[in-house]
């Protein structure tokens, strides 16, 4: 997904919401059913025949819908094209109604035939996966879950699985699976981007996605309803602006950071690293005194200070711009303290990891902070279980905004972020990232941008994306296995830099 991201549409929608974009383009525009539903079809083919360009044994999986009837017309022109295909049919064919049943005769008529679905393995070069499209709304059981595992099964063994519109069993507007779901290794989408695709476990299972909005106007998008918007390069040009030739340390902002208990000074460290590459023109690190002496000799760039249990730390507070703490902040004595002197502070901050937790036992509000989760730290901020966190990210990140003001960063895959204006969607980053140490740099990052003058919004969203894009750059330098949070610090300075990025 990340190598087609800056191809896709800025603006995300829901399930209903691209339901409704449909009947417009229909009703408004005048664009009959039947038209859409063939221009789907070629759209889809055109994409399936570039990512498999060898014509061979094509099996496409049909449900009674839509989605059925544009895989019908894929299976009818790839026939033309060359391909030997199989149909298999969910249900009887005496069910196809509206297009999909125009598909249906089109298809036979030309000659194609349609088995029904009998639960054996699949032997095929490509899957075409057109069962259920996006208006599932509950779980997947009997043949249609059987075909569902039948397809993923083949996928393992290492034929091509290719969705039109969504992975089956993928909800649209969430990212849950709804009990089984297509593993694909692409997805032709149209007229309008679907959150669950980007976000959850929609990116595991719709793989690279191809965007096509069959020919609509942009008169159809006016004023429509939507989710969400991605964050896209274009966006992080406009906020960082060069800087001026008599621009000078101050300027820059001055980042504190505080964290790095006993035993665990890395994370703060790699946080004020980051804030650093990130452009702030000061970064103080509060750690404890195990630690000081060693960060200060690594990285002499940092203004370290060591504290004991019961120190004061007002002087760095009233100094600085913005304070970042959480990583390695542990739970003792030692952070108790500093946490009530941070909390108890008018400075912006960014909480992340151990200061989240905290925050999650004695619940407040304030507007100028940024908070920085991932889905465990989710739940317990929400009181709810970790699962229901993934089953729906946008309604745990707009309940934690809704909660603890600020603006919110739900971290993982598709990560959001909840502003008061608007719900952002990172479609960025890899599983590479998925190692200790990685959301301590975000901090960091988030903390630089702020410091820096970007708002508190701009400062959490653009966070997100240079680290995101950051990771896909080292993943791709070396690979995403073995990946390590440090390994970023030159792509996040070469983003920071958009023009040279």
């Amino acid at each position: 997904m990340t190598e087609s991201s800056e191809y896709l549409p800025e603006v995300v929608y829901g399930a209903d919401q691209v339901g409704a974009l449909d009947r417009r383009f229909i009703e408004t525009f005048e664009v009959e059913g039947f038209e859409l539903m063939q221009r789907a079809a070629r759209a889809a083919y055109q994409e399936l025949a570039h990512i498999w360009a060898m014509p061979g044994t094509l099996c496409v999986f049909c449900g009674p819908g839509n989605n059925g009837g544009d895989g019908l017309l894929v299976a009818d022109i790839a026939r033309d094209g060359g391909w030997d295909v199989r149909v298999i049919s969910l249900v009887d064919t005496q069910k196809y109604s509206g297009d999909a049943a125009r598909a249906l005769s089109r298809f036979i008529d030309n000659g194609g035939t349609v088995e029904a679905f009998a639960n054996q393995p699949i032997e095929a070069d490509v899957v075409v996966d057109a069962l259920l499209g996006t208006g599932l709304n509950r779980d997947v059981e009997g043949d249609f879950a059987a075909a569902i595992e039948r397809i993923n099964e083949a996928g393992d063994a290492g034929i091509g699985v290719f969705a039109i519109d969504i992975a089956s069993g993928i909800d649209a507007s969430t990212g849950h699976v709804w009990s089984h779901a297509v593993r694909a290794d692409a997805t032709a989408t149209f007229i309008g981007l679907k959150l669950g695709m980007l976000t959850g476990e929609g990116p595991a299972h719709c793989g690279d996605i191809a965007f096509n909005a069959l020919d609509a106007p942009d008169e159809l998008y006016v004023d429509q309803p939507y989710i969400a918007r991605r964050l896209t390069h274009r966006r992080l040009r406009k906020a960082l602006r060069p800087r001026s030739r008599n621009q000078h340390k101050g300027d820059n902002g001055h980042v504190l950071c505080v964290g790095g208990n006993r035993g665990m000074g890395g994370s703060i460290r790699m946080s004020a690293e980051a804030a650093l590459r990130s452009g702030a023109g000061l970064v103080s690190v509060v750690c404890h005194p195990d630690h000081a002496g060693a960060m200060s000799q690594a990285r002499p760039e940092l203004m370290c200070l060591g504290v004991g249990d019961d120190e004061s730390i007002a002087t760095l507070i009233d100094a600085c711009d913005i304070i970042a703490i959480g990583p390695g902040l542990g739970s003792d004595r030692w952070a108790e303290n500093l946490w009530t002197q941070v909390a108890a502070s008018d400075k912006p901050l960014v909480v992340d990891a151990d200061a989240l937790n905290r925050l999650a036992r004695e619940p407040f509000e304030r507007d100028n902070w940024i908070l920085t989760p991932h889905p465990g730290e989710a739940g317990r901020l929400l009181d709810w279980p970790t699962a229901d966190v993934l089953d729906d990210r946008v309604k745990a990140v707009q309940t934690m905004h809704g909660r603890y003001g600020g603006a919110v960063v739900l971290k993982g895959a598709g990560s959001l972020i909840a502003t008061h204006e608007e719900l952002w969607l990172c479609t960025d980053g890899n599983p590479g990232m998925a190692v200790g140490g990685m959301g301590d740099l975000l901090t960091g990052v988030i903390a630089a941008f702020a410091a820096q003058g970007l708002t508190l919004a701009d400062a959490a969203s653009l966070g997100v994306y240079v680290h995101a894009r950051a990771g896909d750059r080292a993943a791709a330098e070396a690979g995403q296995r073995g990946l390590l949070p440090t390994d970023l610090f030159a792509a996040i300075r070469g983003f920071v830099n958009p023009g040279q990025a």
